[in-house]
């Protein structure tokens, strides 16, 4: 398997790229995961976030060589055992009306998921620490909903987060 070798929403992956080239383009070009955007290149839009070990960060700021041997989840891994193959905050952003042109929502949902793992039942200044992602759309308080929708669906079912993210 070629080097640094990570796990991708469960699946061992090795990348014939330079260690230090950014996960973000090891995801999209290498790995061919293009849920996880490109936006400003500095980590502080928020397009490019991922879960590394169950922690949002963007990817766009994390280096193959930084990534070896962690735990990578994206959106497209976000959830994939759960009801449909959904990640509650995936339902709740299209309950909540929360997605309008859709570029910044990966990286909310990640962002999230991150914070719901941690807390299901986060205060309103929580959520707006954890969720520093810029949209464009300013959907920013049906995103508030949104997040505050999946934590009661998380604690309503009370299932083990751990299983939503890979």
């Amino acid at each position: 398997m070629p080097n640094p070798a990570l796990t991708i929403n469960g699946q061992p992956m090795g990348f014939a790229m330079a260690p230090e080239t950014p996960l973000l383009w090891a995801l999209r070009d290498g790995a061919n995961l293009t849920g996880t955007k490109y936006g400003c290149g500095v980590g502080d839009c928020g397009a490019c976030m991922v879960l590394i070990d169950g922690a949002a960060q963007p990817s766009c700021q994390i280096t193959l060589a930084e990534a070896e041997g962690r735990v990578v989840t994206t959106i497209e891994g976000l959830g994939a055992e759960g009801p449909g193959g959904s990640h509650p905050m995936q339902r709740a952003m299209l309950a909540e009306q929360a997605v309008q042109c859709g570029f910044c929502t990966p990286g909310i949902i990640i962002a999230a998921a991150g914070l719901l793992a941690r807390d299901a039942d986060p205060t309103d200044a929580e959520i707006g620490a954890a969720l520093t992602n810029l949209c464009r759309c300013g959907t920013y308080p049906r995103l508030i909903r949104a997040v505050r929708r999946a934590g009661t669906e998380m604690r309503r079912t009370a299932a083990p987060v751990e299983s939503m993210i890979r």
